[in-house]
């Protein structure tokens, strides 16, 4: 068996066994193996990034409410700027910054309290007026705003390129990935991982790290673990090209609607919630939500309405009651480390999360600190809620 090739039969065992082929195990996979960790396992039931990740907006942003949160975006931020040079791999970066726009005094309120808060830790978020706004984005509509949140140093990306760069540096530190490789069963004796079960056989290992997204919930309870991620479906549209340069726009998003649009090529990338929320695991595109865009379409942009759809999808976020992700080790099951539930903004925190898990797989103090962003704050009532999601 070749280092790093998907094979036919699991390997006996592991040091670490990483469950997830999004961004968030094929980056922690990476930072273990780059850490010196051998023997590190990254299992994914499909290809790499065919989950939440090949389905995401590609957003990158350190405009949260949440000081974890902007500080894990922010040094994501940083990976993927430097990503081209160190993982020697295009992913399409365009730093045109984030938009949002706020049509109340309340919203406009609290996004300045937002604000305040990433500038106290560093960042270049800044308010904005309705004027400066339009000039920002000229093809919005300023009907009913009162004012603008923007980050010039946000950007997007995409997706499945960040994804196939951290695989390829994984593969070369001697990360075996086990592509189409289905895990049956997470082993537990004795309150400790043991092992886990595979479609391709029986893995050894005293560590497991879930980032299985939309589908943590159900690998948690294969260890007696409570996962509280639940799906929600999201549809995305992408346009033919436009008579503009979409790439001098930042991506733009209509908060109070959560209407939101970026350049995708030459053309455009927008998205939105349906009317009524569907949360199964559902990925089918409803028409309905194409009539209900082109509603949001006319009200904030209607530059756009005459644009042609050239493809679409849909996708699931992996949602948990606070909006807030999962991070940490599981208190009642040893060796059983979970990264989960971000709501729409995992992929962004992608990277600073792989640093993150691969530091509490080490027991070393991360970067920041995630405690409060563990499982056990729900049955404390110790809520984080993040306001900024889209």
């Amino acid at each position: 068996m070749t280092t790093g090739s998907t094979p036919q039969v699991a390997p006996s065992h592991a040091s670490v066994v990483v469950i997830g082929g999004g961004i968030m195990g094929a980056a922690t996979a990476h930072y273990l193996a780059e850490a010196g960790v051998e023997d590190v396992v990254l299992v994914e039931r499909d290809e790499l990034g065919s989950g939440s990740t090949s389905k995401a907006a590609g957003g990158l942003r350190s405009q949260f409410s949440d000081e974890v949160n902007i500080a894990l975006g922010a040094r994501s931020l940083e990976t993927f700027r430097r990503f081209t040079t160190d993982f020697d791999h295009d992913i399409d970066l365009v730093t045109s910054g984030y938009l949002f726009l706020l049509d109340n005094d309340e919203d406009a309120a609290a996004f300045e309290r937002n604000v305040a808060l990433q500038q106290s830790l560093g960042q270049a978020s800044r308010m904005v007026s309705v004027a400066e706004a339009a000039a920002l984005s000229p093809i919005i509509s300023t009907t009913g705003l009162v004012a603008g949140a923007f980050n010039p140093e946000d950007a997007h990306c995409t997706p499945e390129a960040a994804v196939a760069g951290f695989a390829r540096a994984a593969r070369r530190r001697g990360v075996t990935v086990c592509k189409h490789t289905e895990v049956t069963d997470i082993v537990v004796e004795d309150g400790a991982v043991t092992g886990v079960e595979t479609s391709r056989g029986p893995i050894a290992t005293d560590t497991v790290v879930c980032a299985a997204g939309v589908w943590s919930q159900a690998l948690g309870a294969m260890a007696g673990v409570e996962l509280p991620v639940t799906p929600l479906r999201r549809q995305i549209m992408v346009t033919e090209p436009v008579d503009f340069d979409a790439r001098s726009l930042p991506f733009t998003i209509d908060f109070s609607t959560s209407f939101y649009f970026h350049s995708e090529g030459d053309g455009l990338l927008m998205g939105a919630p349906e009317v009524a929320d569907v949360r199964e695991f559902d990925m089918h595109r409803d028409p309905e939500w194409a009539e209900h865009l082109s509603g949001l379409i006319s009200r904030r942009a209607p530059a756009l309405e005459d644009v042609c759809v050239r493809s679409g999808w849909a996708g699931l976020y992996e949602c948990t009651p606070d909006h807030n992700a999962l991070i940490g080790s599981a208190e009642e099951v040893s060796g059983f480390l979970y990264a989960c539930g971000f709501s729409g903004h995992g992929f962004l925190q992608g990277p600073a999360v792989g640093e993150v898990m691969r530091d509490l797989y080490l027991g070393r103090q991360p970067f920041v600190d995630v405690s409060p962003m563990g499982v056990g704050r729900f049955s404390t009532d110790e809520l984080r809620v993040e306001l900024n999601i889209v």
